[in-house]
């Protein structure tokens, strides 16, 4: 079973600094880390693979130093690790992001399973996993708990998808991506022989030309989202306490000050 995981290299802090040129993050000095989400999917990926055999790849778009974060995913027990780099990519949104990810699996050659974190938490879009499977026509299941079955000569797996009151129980054909929660496992820390090899790995470069990209579909010339600025909050105003002996009385009281504050009609 070959095993596809796409994760992203983000900052390890809260305190980010902003361009104010070119509306991006100012990563220079700044501690990167793999996004915490990926973690679980990385951890889902070796365990299917312990179960069924094959081989576990991780795949990252970045600068070249987002090769760490393949470092790190080999440390922890993957097979293999792909870097798509390129300045083309610069100023990617998750249109242009979602596209690129495809066309370097699409290289990577033959998979069963694609697996993601639920979202990256730098941008809290959850975007990117779901775009992948569009550009690759294949299913797509969002916030799997647990991976029931696969069965290899049927082609198929069965999942469970965490929902707001319990969960769905869904069967879908491979190819297939899943985006996981954290719910779904506890990922091991890395071992001494993972840390040795990932000493020495190097990853698989690809270029925009490598993955036969189009330029209207990769950075800024692909992208139709566009940041016009970006801006911390000021914090403003007075703090004011509802009370009330029921929620609907509570509710009244607000939508009572909001009016009065000519907020809402």
């Amino acid at each position: 079973m070959n095993i596809v995981v796409s994760i992203k290299q983000v900052p390890g802090t809260t305190k980010v600094a902003i361009n104010p040129a070119t509306n991006t993050l100012i990563r220079a000095g700044v501690e990167a880390i793999i996004n915490p989400f990926d973690m679980y999917a990385i951890e889902e990926a070796i365990r299917l693979r312990e179960k069924f055999g094959g081989k576990v790849t991780c795949i990252t778009m970045g600068p070249p130093q987002a090769e760490e974060a393949l470092k790190s995913a080999i440390a922890m027990g993957a097979d293999d690790g792909i870097l798509i780099s390129d300045r083309a990519f610069a100023g990617s949104d998750t249109l242009a992001t979602s596209y690129t990810l495809a066309m370097g699996i699409k290289k990577f050659g033959q998979f069963d399973i694609i697996l993601t974190g639920k979202q990256a938490m730098d941008g809290d879009t959850a975007q990117v996993g779901p775009g992948i499977a569009q550009w690759l026509n294949i299913p797509f299941i969002a916030w799997v708990k647990k991976i029931e079955d696969v069965k290899e000569d049927a082609k198929t797996i069965r999942v469970e998808r965490m929902m707001d009151d319990g969960y769905e129980v869904l069967e879908g054909p491979l190819p297939i991506l899943l985006s996981v929660v954290k719910e779904i496992n506890e990922p091991r820390t890395e071992s001494l022989r993972g840390k040795m090899k990932a000493k020495n790995f190097k990853a698989t470069v690809l270029s925009a030309k490598d993955i036969e990209a189009d330029p209207d579909f990769i950075g800024l010339r692909g992208s139709p989202t566009i940041v016009n600025r970006v801006f911390v909050p000021v914090r403003s105003g007075k703090k004011e306490l509802v009370e009330g002996a029921t929620v609907e009385e509570k509710v009244s009281k607000v939508v009572a000050s909001l009016r009065e504050s000519k907020l809402v009609n």
